[in-house]
């Protein structure tokens, strides 16, 4: 999918905004199937995992997390991205608006994207598809694999973000007028984690080296999923209010 020219230079220049909590409270419904000596171990697997597929994405520009996390800010600076604090402390979405706004504050014109913090099983040339279809509409969403929340939302050059993570924010995100994108086959920027099942399911896909390190062993006699290799993934397309 690669081009030259200024086309090239234009769906590169996305700037991609990335809220993760505190390790001591992030992913607490993970603690359940992990216990809590390792969910904060992974909550921060899962965010290097995801910043790095991200930055490796042909298509983006740049990485800002928001985090007050000194390890978390400390480790993912060290992959290329940059560190904003959570200076408004209002919660998930209040931190999105923050940080589009320290990105356009020294790149006004940029286009920027909201990315979940946990997606471990990311792949630079899926999350490359989803933003190449993105370009074409002012704002564009992607649904997680329940169809239920968000993993992806993004507005193009000179539009706000308006972000509305939480919960059922597909519904929110389609009414607020955001496009689609209709993505069957791009499974791994889908699949974000908050319990063992997820996990389990983005294991299947293959997960990132700091993830895979870092995921405790399975409960039982059960032995650790495989990692699938990773495919080719097929074109996408939007639809939406």
């Amino acid at each position: 999918m690669r081009r030259d020219g200024a086309d090239r230079a234009a769906e590169a220049a996305w700037s991609l905004v990335v809220p993760l909590k505190p390790l001591v409270r992030a992913k607490s419904r993970l603690s359940r199937a992990t216990g809590e000596e390792f969910r904060p171990r992974l909550a921060l697997a899962f965010a290097l995992d995801t910043v790095a597929a991200a930055l490796a994405c042909e298509y983006v520009r740049d990485v800002v997390v928001v985090t007050d996390d000194p390890l978390a800010g400390e480790r993912l600076a060290a992959l290329g991205a940059r560190i904003v604090p959570d200076t408004p402390a209002r919660g998930l979405n209040a931190a999105l608006v923050h940080g589009a706004g320290t990105v356009r504050a020294r790149r006004p014109d940029a286009a920027v994207a909201a990315l979940n913090a946990d997606l471990p099983a990311l792949r630079p040339a899926e999350l490359g598809l989803v933003l190449h279809s993105a370009a074409e509409f002012p704002r564009a969403f992607l649904a997680d694999a329940a169809d239920i929340g968000t993993t992806l939302l993004t507005a193009t050059s000179g539009v706000e973000l308006a972000p509305a993570f939480g919960g059922p924010s597909r519904a929110r995100h389609l009414a607020s007028g955001a496009r689609e994108i209709l993505a069957a086959d791009v499974p791994s920027v889908r699949r974000d984690v908050d319990t063992g099942e997820d996990l389990r399911a983005a294991l299947a896909l293959g997960v990132g080296p700091h993830t895979a390190r870092h995921t405790p062993p399975p409960a039982g006699d059960g032995a650790m999923v495989e990692a699938a290799a990773p495919q080719a993934p097929p074109q996408v397309r939007a639809s939406g209010a």
